[in-house]
Protein backbone atom coordinates (compact mmCIF):
# COMPACT_ATOMS: atom_id res chain seq x y z
CA UNK A 1 0.00 0.00 0.00
CA UNK A 2 2.83 2.37 0.92
CA UNK A 3 4.68 1.76 -2.34
CA UNK A 4 1.49 2.23 -4.36
CA UNK A 5 0.85 5.57 -2.66
CA UNK A 6 4.46 6.65 -3.24
CA UNK A 7 4.15 5.88 -6.98
CA UNK A 8 0.81 7.70 -7.10
CA UNK A 9 2.39 10.66 -5.32
CA UNK A 10 5.16 10.79 -7.92
CA UNK A 11 2.67 10.68 -10.80
CA UNK A 12 0.58 13.45 -9.25
CA UNK A 13 3.71 15.55 -8.74
CA UNK A 14 4.69 15.05 -12.39
CA UNK A 15 1.18 15.98 -13.56
CA UNK A 16 1.19 19.03 -11.29
CA UNK A 17 4.48 20.25 -12.76
CA UNK A 18 3.16 19.76 -16.31
CA UNK A 19 -0.11 21.57 -15.59
CA UNK A 20 1.72 24.49 -13.99
CA UNK A 21 4.10 24.77 -16.93
CA UNK A 22 1.15 24.82 -19.37
CA UNK A 23 -0.39 27.88 -17.73
CA UNK A 24 0.06 31.25 -19.32
CA UNK A 25 2.29 33.65 -17.44
CA UNK A 26 0.79 36.98 -18.36
CA UNK A 27 2.22 38.77 -15.35
CA UNK A 28 -1.16 39.74 -13.94
CA UNK A 29 -0.85 37.27 -11.05
CA UNK A 30 -3.59 37.79 -8.49
CA UNK A 31 -4.67 41.19 -9.79
CA UNK A 32 -7.67 39.68 -11.58
CA UNK A 33 -6.91 41.30 -14.91
CA UNK A 34 -7.75 39.15 -17.90
CA UNK A 35 -7.65 39.60 -21.64
CA UNK A 36 -10.26 42.08 -22.83
CA UNK A 37 -12.93 40.80 -25.18
CA UNK A 38 -12.11 37.09 -24.85
CA UNK A 39 -15.09 34.73 -25.11
CA UNK A 40 -15.93 32.62 -22.08
CA UNK A 41 -16.16 29.27 -23.91
CA UNK A 42 -14.29 26.19 -22.73
CA UNK A 43 -11.83 26.06 -25.62
CA UNK A 44 -11.06 29.77 -25.47
CA UNK A 45 -8.08 31.18 -23.63
CA UNK A 46 -10.19 32.05 -20.62
CA UNK A 47 -11.86 28.62 -20.54
CA UNK A 48 -8.50 26.90 -20.80
CA UNK A 49 -7.15 29.06 -17.99
CA UNK A 50 -10.11 28.11 -15.79
CA UNK A 51 -9.57 24.42 -16.57
CA UNK A 52 -5.85 24.62 -15.82
CA UNK A 53 -6.50 26.54 -12.60
CA UNK A 54 -9.05 23.99 -11.43
CA UNK A 55 -6.79 21.10 -12.42
CA UNK A 56 -3.92 22.69 -10.47
CA UNK A 57 -6.11 23.05 -7.40
CA UNK A 58 -7.38 19.48 -7.63
CA UNK A 59 -3.88 18.03 -8.11
CA UNK A 60 -2.47 20.15 -5.28
CA UNK A 61 -5.23 18.96 -2.93
CA UNK A 62 -4.64 15.32 -3.96
CA UNK A 63 -0.88 15.77 -3.46
CA UNK A 64 -1.33 17.17 0.05
CA UNK A 65 -3.89 14.51 0.97
CA UNK A 66 -1.61 11.68 -0.08
CA UNK A 67 1.30 13.34 1.75
CA UNK A 68 -0.74 13.34 4.96
CA UNK A 69 -1.83 9.75 4.38
CA UNK A 70 1.76 8.62 3.80
CA UNK A 71 2.89 10.41 6.96
CA UNK A 72 0.15 8.69 8.98
CA UNK A 73 1.08 5.28 7.59
CA UNK A 74 4.78 5.82 8.24
CA UNK A 75 4.20 6.96 11.82
CA UNK A 76 1.95 3.98 12.50
CA UNK A 77 4.55 1.54 11.15
CA UNK A 78 7.37 3.10 13.19
CA UNK A 79 5.34 3.52 16.35
CA UNK A 80 7.74 1.51 18.55
CA UNK A 81 10.88 3.44 17.68
CA UNK A 82 11.57 6.93 18.93
CA UNK A 83 14.58 9.17 18.78
CA UNK A 84 14.23 9.97 22.47
CA UNK A 85 14.38 6.32 23.53
CA UNK A 86 17.39 5.58 21.36
CA UNK A 87 19.25 8.63 22.68
CA UNK A 88 18.62 7.73 26.31
CA UNK A 89 20.07 4.22 25.95
CA UNK A 90 23.83 3.96 26.27
CA UNK A 91 25.33 2.73 23.07
CA UNK A 92 27.72 -0.20 23.20
CA UNK A 93 30.88 0.68 21.41
CA UNK A 94 32.29 -2.37 19.76
CA UNK A 95 35.13 -2.34 17.34
CA UNK A 96 34.97 -4.70 14.42
CA UNK A 97 37.60 -7.36 14.67
CA UNK A 98 39.53 -8.92 11.87
CA UNK A 99 39.11 -12.64 11.37
CA UNK A 100 41.72 -14.74 13.11
CA UNK A 101 44.46 -16.00 10.89
CA UNK A 102 45.11 -19.67 11.02
CA UNK A 103 48.49 -20.97 10.13
CA UNK A 104 48.47 -23.51 7.35
CA UNK A 105 49.58 -26.89 8.44
CA UNK A 106 52.99 -27.75 7.08
CA UNK A 107 53.27 -31.37 6.12
CA UNK A 108 56.21 -33.08 7.73
CA UNK A 109 58.14 -35.58 5.72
Amino acid sequence: MFIFLMVLEGLIALALVCIILLQKSDGSGLSGLSGAGSPAGFMSARGAANFLTRATGFLAAAFMGICLLLAAIASRENQDSSVLTTLSKPQEKTMPTAPKKTEPSVPTT
